[in-house]
């Protein structure tokens, strides 16, 4: 069968026109408005939570709320169907990329304060990703309106903290629990579709494969003294020892991104943070010295080869240098994902973009991650395919109403197709 017949779309014509007419931009734009004020970074979920509740119940489905911890949750409704046919999730994250609260971020799209201008919406989150939570609710929506009953159940999964950031040292409590936090709960407590289209933003580009992300400290330990007394020992100061590490730590980077790579992406890395001493006593030598790094795996590398690559540096170091006190840590674990060309998921998202927009979608591996991670190891395939116009900028999250409108589009009939419509 050739790529263009295995591709097109199962769906009856003028049940698809029918679909379609019933996406409605001034409900897309109202909503989407709605969800940006309604602060939400990580930890504070909670009214955003609430009113994706609210909106969903709407539309009649069954809701679930289901508390993470104290003041967090997962919003999880059903549009159960006649049965005999596929389950199809749509899962997007409620907290934001930012707080907000960043003096340094100044753009109007980093606040949550919604503005509409130039066929734009502007504001925190509509990027990443409250945009495709509201394509999803309208999706539902159309296919409703339309009159259409399907056979297997649609979910529409709004979670808690997927970005990503993790606890670590002092840096406790649930502003700092992300990455994947609420889609872990959520496959955990029996929410288990046969497949699952994250909308990140994408670009509206079909993302066969993530990337993995390693977080590493390397520590280096040093004498404690006062500056008047470190004469003659100025080389037992952490800081220089963790300055004289970094040559063989940027050789290992330089290796790591050029043989990992994968897609014709290379495997990133980060130097994430660095601390040393202490700012408010600067008279005195830093006793120890952290260098935190981000490690971008391919979803090719099991995570513990990609350890053991790093710790093999480590071990030389170690080796070279047996009394700076050296210290190795891995704190973030999140694999990478990946889901093949020829499920049917993708075969339904190329007809249907195919469709709406004249042309099939842009193939694209990417370096970020996504809770496509946490689905993936539970036996849900998944995809990433969302609404996005462009990368950020100065002005931060900003989103095209035009694309917003289309992926609702092609969210509504590809759920259609790949649930089965009752006739």
């Amino acid at each position: 069968m050739d790529k263009q017949k295995k591709n097109a779309s199962r769906l009856d014509p003028a049940l698809a026109e029918r679909i379609v007419a019933e996406v409605r931009e001034e409900e897309i734009v109202a909503m989407s408005c709605d969800v940006i004020n309604i602060p939400s970074p990580t930890g504070e979920e909670l009214h955003m939570a609430e009113y994706m509740q609210m909106r969903l119940e709407q539309l009649g489905l069954n809701v679930t709320w289901q508390e993470v911890e104290e003041n967090r949750a997962n919003v999880v409704a059903r549009w159960i169907g006649s049965g005999g046919g596929r389950n199809l999730m749509f899962n997007g994250h409620m907290d934001t990329s930012n707080t907000g609260r960043e003096d340094f971020l100044t753009g109007a799209g980093y606040k949550p304060f919604a503005q509409v201008k130039d066929g734009f919406i502007y504001g925190l989150g509509i990027y990443n990703m409250k945009g495709a939570l509201v394509c999803y609710t309208h999706a539902v929506q159309a296919l409703q309106r339309a009159g259409v009953k399907l056979k297997g159940d649609v979910i529409v999964a709004a979670v808690a903290g997927e970005i990503e950031k993790t606890q670590w040292g002092e840096f406790k409590g649930k502003e700092y629990r992300g990455y994947g936090y609420g889609t872990h709960y959520l496959v955990n407590h029996g929410i288990l579709p046969d497949m699952c289209i994250l909308g990140e933003p994408t670009d509206m580009h079909v993302v066969l494969e993530h990337f993995g992300s390693l977080w590493v400290r390397i520590s280096c330990t040093g004498i404690y003294v006062h500056t008047a007394f470190c004469e003659g020992r100025e080389e037992m100061n952490s800081i220089r020892r963790m300055y004289e590490l970094m040559d063989t730590i940027m050789k290992w980077i330089a290796s790591w991104e050029k043989n990992a790579a994968h897609g014709g992406r290379k495997a990133l890395v980060n130097l994430g943070g660095i601390r040393g001493g202490h700012a408010w006593r600067a008279s005195r030598t830093p006793e120890k010295t952290d260098l935190f790094l981000d490690v971008r795996v391919p979803p090719t590398i099991p995570m513990s080869e990609a350890r053991r690559n790093i710790q093999q540096m480590f071990f030389e170091m170690e080796k070279k240098h047996p009394d700076w006190g050296l210290e190795f840590e891995s704190y973030v674990s999140v694999p990478g994902a990946r889901i093949s060309e020829e499920h049917e998921m993708i075969h339904a998202i190329d007809a249907n973009h195919e469709r709406i927009m004249g042309k099939p979608p842009v193939r694209d591996v990417v370096t970020w991650c996504s809770d496509a991670s946490v689905l993936t190891r539970y036996g849900v395939e998944t995809v990433n395919y969302g609404p996005s116009s462009g990368p950020r900028d100065k002005e931060g999250e900003k989103v095209q109403i035009q694309t917003l409108v289309d992926i609702t589009k092609i969210y509504a009939l590809t759920a259609a197709e790949l649930c089965g419509v009752q006739t």
